[in-house]
């Protein structure tokens, strides 16, 4: 599950707000663009599409190195480094430096063996501009509304088709991202992002209908600023992250 972005305190605390609304008491309000409401447990699933799992590749010489094996030095706190991996661990994790239109590669995988059940398990989100979340979930074989699985633009679109691998493998997303443009306080071109999951196309010039958001619609707010870090979510479940680089666009 994720969370509405009213804030990083927010974020973290939401886990124990879903506990308390299972997935299948569902009075969510109805998205107009698509009929479905909001984590809807009958929108129908993507179709899975073999791969052959995560396409690493290497940070390009003006590409700005987030995790590279070793540090989190490009971040606000500290999470767990070990054998060359970071591991998610207690807080939001948000880079020191700001973007706004940018391109993002992230590798990312659920432990082998962990018990993994709709959103509890193998969940955590990247945040571009901390506001515009793409899902990171287990969604080889466990199951989950369609607007919160693996790729998935929380709480707005599925994936277009789900190349998830089983778990405990690398997976990749390589996202081109467009930050909104506004003129004062109004929103006059919103925020698109194309997502590739484990070379597959997931999203494709899809634009935002507002900052990611749980169990509501999303909406534009009065005040965006121009850039913002990158954030990944702390969900309480130990995803692991490696080769994460950045190039602004």
């Amino acid at each position: 599950m994720k969370l509405p972005l009213i804030s990083l305190a927010f974020l973290s605390s939401s886990a124990a707000i879903l506990a308390a609304a299972p997935e299948q008491k569902n009075n969510n309000p109805k998205q107009p663009w698509s009929g479905y409401a909001v984590h809807e447990a009958t929108r129908p699933h993507p179709k899975k599409v073999a791969t052959n799992g995560a396409v690493t590749t290497a940070a390009p010489a003006d590409a700005v190195v987030l995790f590279n094996g070793s540090d989190t030095a490009a971040w606000n706190q500290n999470w767990v480094v070990k054998d060359g991996i970071m591991i998610a661990s207690p807080g939001n994790l948000s880079t020191n430096q700001s973007f706004g239109d940018c391109q993002l590669h992230i590798e990312w995988r659920v432990p082998a063996g962990r018990e993994v059940s709709g959103q509890k398990g193998g969940n955590s989100g990247v945040f571009l501009m901390q506001r515009y979340e793409v899902q990171v979930q287990e969604s080889h074989t466990n199951v989950t509304y369609a607007d919160g699985q693996a790729g998935a633009l929380y709480g707005q679109y599925p994936p277009l088709v789900n190349p998830s691998t089983p778990q405990g493998e690398w997976q990749s997303y390589d996202i081109s991202f467009k930050a909104p443009v506004y003129e004062g306080e109004q929103c006059v071109s919103p925020a698109r992002i194309t997502v590739i999951h484990n070379g597959v196309v997931i999203h494709n010039n899809q634009a935002f209908h507002g900052t990611s958001t749980h169990r509501r619609l999303p909406e534009y707010p009065k005040n965006h600023p121009v850039k913002a870090p990158i954030m990944l979510q702390w969900h309480g479940d130990p995803i692991e992250f490696r080769n994460i680089w950045v190039r602004e666009l």
